[in-house]
């Protein structure tokens, strides 16, 4: 049976929602640091990457046109999410209230750190989506898990060059900085190739339910 034009796929509804909620929780979570051994690494670790596998999932399924409405829909929420908490850091807390420096550290910063992931972000997710396409095209579909961990390197190395120099300099002293980046590039890439056999198992589930596998022959590999 063909779908019609105006159907709503419940699971790229679920996949959308699942990647405006990693976004929002790395953009809280990288206000913290976190030393593992010699690593500095932030709390956005957790979660962020999941976003890049999510969007290798739709890139894959759905294409790179789907998988820029993603990005641009995360990017919307990202900034209300900020926006919003700006807002409600700078009115001033009632007098019985004694957690307004708690409640600055995290939505204080959020806006130097919001500013410098959304361009990081919209550099890494389009890079991310745009070598994932193209290898597909390019291997005719085969070798999925390669494609998966190459695109993945090149998305998080340009958010990771773009995002720490942006949302951290001044605050991470300049000798880390070059530390902090590879370790988050090789911690990232890592993460993606541990999770690959589950992200396999959803992509090859999701294409079986869905009935799509789009080619992104002759697309125009504009971020609008």
């Amino acid at each position: 049976m063909k779908k019609r034009q105006n159907d709503v796929s419940v699971l790229f509804l679920f996949l959308s929602i699942l990647f405006c909620v990693c976004l929002i929780t790395a953009n809280v979570l990288e206000t913290k640091q976190i030393a593992i051994g010699t690593l500095s690494i932030t709390g956005g670790l957790l979660v962020f990457p999941v976003s890049y596998i999510i969007n290798d999932c739709v890139c894959e399924v759905w294409g790179y046109r789907r998988a820029r409405l993603l990005i641009w829909l995360g990017f919307a929420m990202n900034f209300l999410f900020v926006m919003f908490g700006s807002i409600a850091d700078a009115i001033p807390g009632a007098p019985y209230w004694n957690n307004e420096t708690g409640f600055h550290a995290i939505f204080g910063l959020a806006p130097r750190i919001a500013a410098a992931s959304f361009v990081a972000f919209l550099a890494g997710s389009f890079i991310n989506a745009y070598v994932m396409s193209r290898m597909k095209v390019s291997s005719k579909g085969k070798h999925f898990s390669l494609r998966a961990v190459v695109s993945t390197i090149f998305g998080e190395t340009a958010d990771s060059l773009i995002f720490f120099p942006l949302a951290l300099g001044g605050v991470v002293p300049m000798e880390e900085m070059p530390k902090l980046i590879v370790s988050q590039v090789i911690l990232k890439t890592l993460y993606e190739i541990i999770v690959l056999p589950v992200t396999i198992r959803v992509v090859r589930k999701t294409k079986e339910y869905e009935g799509e596998d789009v080619y992104d022959v002759n697309v125009k590999y504009s971020i609008f």
